[in-house]
């Protein structure tokens, strides 16, 4: 199955020397996305796995003040068993499994484009999850960019990221 965990430039890190220890929170297509989506094909229901991910990495940020302001998700396959649904989203999975390297499909990252948006967007988070709308709006433009795709060969140039500002 297909997973997408929620990370940030320095979770890539962990990813890189031991990959992500068991049990891992992460979003996966579930039947409450399923059902949600109902008009979505497997594409767009892979898609909306991600995007919620990618939200979930804005809570990673805002946990890390000095984290570079970079929404990341990791695309990974696990086997089907070790996934089950999980509090925190139609989408919301935990994974029993170590995540490694070896699993990883692909690396999805903001471009310095987004940081600013992004970083206004973590600031944000909660108000928003508390039904702000004003908040919710300025985490919706965050929202907007579309998270470049890395292959996982290129691991190493993607933390490279974090040393750019």
């Amino acid at each position: 199955m297909r997973i997408y965990v929620p990370t940030t430039l320095v979770g890539l890190q962990a990813l890189r020397g031991n990959g992500f220890p068991a049990p891992v929170a992460a979003h996966a297509v579930t039947g409450e996305l399923r059902e949600w989506y109902a008009d979505g094909d497997a594409d767009e229901l892979e898609y909306a796995a991600n995007d919620e991910a990618a939200r979930a990495s804005l809570a990673l940020l805002r946990a890390d003040p000095a984290a570079v302001r970079k929404r990341v998700v990791v695309a990974a396959d696990v086997p089907d068993a070790a996934v089950r649904p999980h509090d925190g989203g139609r989408s919301a999975v935990s994974v029993s499994v170590d995540v490694l390297v070896s699993a990883v499909a692909s690396l999805h990252v903001d471009d310095a484009e987004a940081e600013a948006d992004v970083r206004q967007a973590v600031e944000a988070l909660d108000a928003a999850d508390a039904g702000d709308d004003d908040a919710q709006f300025t985490v919706d433009q965050a929202a907007g960019y579309e998270l470049l795709w890395y292959d996982v060969s290129e691991l190493d140039d993607v933390l490279e990221l974090g040393h750019r500002r």
